[in-house]
């Protein structure tokens, strides 16, 4: 049920050398390892299928033994009498019909752990995999806003010379210099960006990362082959680990009201028991006449027990008012939780193949970006255009870059949403995802934790 692959050599790797990831697919083995939330969620299905085990104990033989020894003194005597006893009891249920109900319905609150359980799996993937991707973006941002933070500097300089030689208004210059320091104050928050990226991501894997992988430059997304929306969405009605988890609950709750209104009907169980004892009359006793101040015993039985409730005090109507009120909540929410998923399917699609066509306009949008900066520097130089243009320009090449960025990774995202809305969401599909990784990305020095 749970599609959780495990990379054995990798496992062994990160149980026997220091911590450290060099890609997507190393990163998630690592949050696998680590994550508080996975791990929480692991410890609830745990739990939650010792329920099934405890309703089935019920139905089974219940076994129970005593022994007791006593000693009592009789007033106005100096005598005593000890006594000792063993007693053993087996106790069978024959017919109970809402202990069948409530095995059934704990079987299947724990198949819906497993599902949540596989859902926290997929959660996990997204989550690393937004973080990862945050840490990129942030990098080339960082990139973009240092190189605009170098080029408006050079604007700045360039613009108080040519004004030392009477070739440029105050203007220029105090328009540069303003732009000089907003690129600075913007670098400054970029890295401060960049630093809580690192943080987030080191949150999820539990260690620092700082060597990581990102997409080349000549990167071109593609739609998968693999049908078109109204079939993600079949697939994710048919497959996605939380609705599932959230059908099966609906079961549970159903056999929770069989549980409620077998409070009604009788119980039929089957009871044994053996006995043993002895007495000791010590002198001075008051020994009774059929007793030689020794005696002892040994006596079984066995039966059945007929149990018809007759009245509780309404708490058997109030169980099964509260049932079907839990019933007609597990109900609602997976109507509530099939219309997300469907909503969420049809939208991660939409973005997916929006997503294609952003990425290639965003890439000429930069392109067009690049090549019209440059033409103004151009300009500047033979006089043509003013620095007041070049610094517009170098502003729309440093918006160009940052959103070229965003679309590539949002890419990424919307692929990944899509497969977890449809339930496909594994490791296999992390390892796809990282071969289209293929340039390293590290921070710099004084930023890597």
């Amino acid at each position: 049920m749970l599609r959780r692959p495990l990379v054995l050599s990798l496992a062994l790797a990160l149980s026997s050398a220091p911590v450290f990831a060099e890609d997507l697919m190393q990163t998630y083995e690592l949050a696998r390892t680590n994550d508080p939330q996975l791990s929480i969620a692991e410890s609830q299905r745990l739990s939650t299928r010792e329920n099934a085990v405890q309703a089935r104990a019920a139905l089974l033989p219940q076994i129970n033994g005593s022994a007791e020894l006593n000693r009592s003194h009789e007033a106005g005597t100096t005598g005593s009498a000890r006594s000792r006893s063993y007693r053993a009891t087996l106790g069978q249920a024959v017919v109970d019909l809402g202990a069948i109900s409530n095995l059934r319905a704990q079987r299947q609150y724990s198949t819906a752990a497993d599902y949540d359980l596989e859902a926290a799996g997929d959660e996990l993937i997204a989550r690393t995999a937004n973080a990862y991707f945050d840490v990129l973006v942030a990098l080339e941002t960082l990139a973009a806003a240092e190189a605009a933070e170098e080029a408006f500097q050079k604007q700045f300089d360039y613009a108080d010379k040519r004004l030392e030689v009477g070739l440029a208004p105050i203007t220029d210059v105090h328009e540069a210099r303003a732009q000089y320091d907003g690129a600075r104050a913007n670098t400054i928050l970029v890295r401060n960006a960049l630093q809580d990226a690192y943080q987030a991501l080191a949150e999820i894997t539990g260690s620092p990362i700082n060597a990581l992988k990102a997409l080349p430059e000549d990167f071109r997304p593609e739609l998968p082959s693999t049908g078109d929306a109204d079939s993600w969405v079949q697939r994710a009605l048919d497959a996605n680990p939380s609705l599932q988890a959230a059908r099966y609950s609906v079961q549970g709750a159903e056999y929770g009201v069989s549980t409620a209104r077998a409070g009604h009907l009788p119980t039929l169980d089957l009871g044994v028991s053996y006995n043993n004892g002895a007495n000791w009359y010590s002198p001075g006793t008051v020994v009774p006449p059929d007793a030689e101040g020794f005696g002892n015993g040994e006596g079984h039985s066995f039966g059945l027990t007929l149990t018809v409730p007759i009245f509780s005090g309404g708490a058997t109507q109030s169980r099964v008012r509260q049932a079907i009120a839990s019933r007609d909540i597990a109900q609602d929410q997976f109507e509530q939780g099939r219309r997300a998923i469907e909503r969420n399917t049809r939208s991660a699609y939409q973005a997916l193949v929006a997503g294609i066509s952003e990425v290639e306009a965003r890439r000429l949008a930069l392109v067009s970006a690049q090549s019209a900066y440059d033409a103004s520097q151009v300009g500047l130089e033979v006089g043509t255009r003013t620095v007041i243009d070049v610094l517009i320009n170098q502003q729309n090449l440093f918006s160009a870059r940052q959103a070229y960025a965003s679309a590539k990774y949002n890419y990424l995202r919307n692929r990944l949403l899509l497969e977890q809305a449809a339930g496909t969401l594994d490791a296999a599909t992390v390892q796809d995802v990282n071969r289209l990784l293929t340039i390293d990305a590290t921070a710099p020095a004084d930023i890597r934790q």
